[in-house]
């Protein structure tokens, strides 16, 4: 499961996991799964594969972890896979596209930061697993709900985590998982605060040294690298959609410039915005 916009929790029997843009999962037929929508609403790309379809194409291989950590290379493949649906070169684009985002999808699973993300959940990929075309089934899911306006109450509301067993709170101290899930909730939701480390952390009442180390511990990328991965996907989304303007592209989103931006989505995608423009509305 993959998320293009917002953001929702899962609950599994192993524990909680929020996904966004920038932390997606796998999962089983017949898991048991509750899930709440407390950022309003989001838009999901569901791929589905039968048990001897997914033996032929990937063998034992088995991801990792269920979570993932979606990096900014592994959303352009996602998109790009979204583009390719609207094509009419369903059995070769359409396919060739969905076995690069799957093969990227289980690469990224098992890494260090796939690992760091599954360890909040304690949840790992068992024998997933039949072969026609109508077995690859892809469900973009449109789920809006009420919206409204953010404000901090919103934001320190929206991000509690759900504590699984021996994860007790000490006192009111929230613990490291508490912090880094506020976090995430700000930055994808653009609260101002998000704008600096310094303004981050004071909305979260904790100092900008324990953010700094929790969120690297936890998320296995440092915050600014994240912060900028979460605004390369924004990049991304504009592009998608049209836009030329990079020079209010990147004053948008907060980025020192144009050159700035060009920079970051480059280190991030390994394509400039130009370049990234022509691929994602190819």
């Amino acid at each position: 499961m993959l998320v293009r916009r917002g953001w929702f929790r899962r609950r599994t029997r192993d524990g909680v996991v929020e996904a966004d843009p920038a932390v997606g999962y796998f999962s089983l037929p017949g898991d048991e799964e509750a899930f709440a929508h407390p950022g309003g609403g989001d838009v999901c790309t569901a791929v589905r594969f039968t048990p001897s379809l997914w033996a032929s194409l990937f063998g034992e291989r088995r991801p990792a972890a269920s979570a993932v950590y979606v990096d900014a290379a592994l959303e352009l493949a996602h998109r790009r896979f979204i583009a390719a649906t609207r094509q009419a070169d369903v059995h070769y684009a359409l396919v060739e596209n969905l076995l690069a985002l799957t093969q990227a999808a289980i690469g990224q699973a098992g890494t260090t930061t796939g690992r760091n993300i599954a360890a909040l959940t304690q949840a790992a990929l068992g024998p997933a697993g039949t072969t026609t075309d109508r077995d690859i089934a892809v469900l973009t899911q449109a789920a809006l709900g009420p919206g409204g306006t953010t404000t901090d109450r919103d934001i320190a509301g929206r991000a509690r985590v759900v504590i699984g067993p021996g994860q007790r709170r000490r006192g009111d101290r929230p613990t490291d998982r508490d912090v880094v899930a506020r976090a995430r909730v700000a930055i994808a939701e653009q609260h101002p605060a998000a704008g600096t480390l310094l303004s981050l952390a004071e909305l979260l009442h904790i100092s900008p040294f324990r953010l700094s180390r929790a969120f690297t511990r936890e998320m296995g990328v440092p915050l600014t690298r994240y912060r900028n991965r979460v605004r390369v996907g924004l990049v991304m989304e504009r592009l998608e959609a049209g836009e030329t303007d990079l020079a209010g592209l990147a004053a948008d989103l907060g980025f020192a410039d144009q050159a700035h931006l060009t920079r970051t989505v480059k280190q991030h995608v390994g394509h400039p915005p130009t370049a990234l423009r022509r691929l994602l509305r190819a």
